[in-house]
């Protein structure tokens, strides 16, 4: 008598505590914030770093838990809030926006491969992207100000800095990537 075969999973293990550890990454980035209009974080750090080292399934994935931990009420968003009403709230767009980013990079680097100008440009897309959708939710939800308005209060003020986080997490996941073998 043969035994069944038993079914494949998946994931691996090791995929699995990676995208574990990109979650909590974020959420540790998430609780470092200057509060603003739009809070001044290092999420997107840790979005970024997560698509280039773990991979676009991977670092798309650590972005997902992170947002299902904090819908259920897990204090994982700046400030160290949580739940539902966070995500559906004015700045819940640059929320879903990061999910975006982790979307775009895993398209762009399964249709071109992982070379480094498909990584930027993945990356540069999904942060404008990103910033498109959660100025027109934060405009939509705000009824008081227009998408101009809003884009001089909740982008303008970031773009140097997450240009900068962009650009450190490209070296610094680059570097542990050949690091860890990843």
């Amino acid at each position: 008598m043969e035994e069944p075969k038993q079914k494949r999973s998946r994931f691996k293990t090791v995929e699995l505590a990676y995208i574990a550890f990109g979650a909590a990454l974020i959420t540790v980035c998430a609780w470092i914030n200057i509060p603003f209009t739009v809070p001044f974080t290092l999420q997107l750090l840790a979005v970024f770093l997560c698509c280039v080292l773990l991979g676009g399934r991977c670092g798309t994935l650590a972005v997902a838990v992170y947002l299902l931990l904090g819908a259920i009420g897990v204090p994982v968003f700046a400030g160290g809030s949580g739940g539902f009403q966070t995500l559906i709230g004015l700045t819940g767009g640059y929320l879903w926006g990061m999910l975006l980013i982790g979307v775009l990079y895993w398209i762009a680097v399964r249709l071109f491969g992982r070379r480094l100008w498909v990584e930027i440009a993945a990356l540069l897309f999904g942060l404008l992207l990103c910033y498109l959708f959660g100025t027109v939710w934060f405009s939509v939800l705000n009824g008081e100000r227009g998408f101009f308005a809003s884009l001089m209060i909740c982008v303008v003020p970031f773009i140097l800095p997450d240009l900068a986080k962009l650009a450190l997490s490209l070296i610094l996941g680059i570097r542990l990537r050949k690091l860890l073998s990843l």
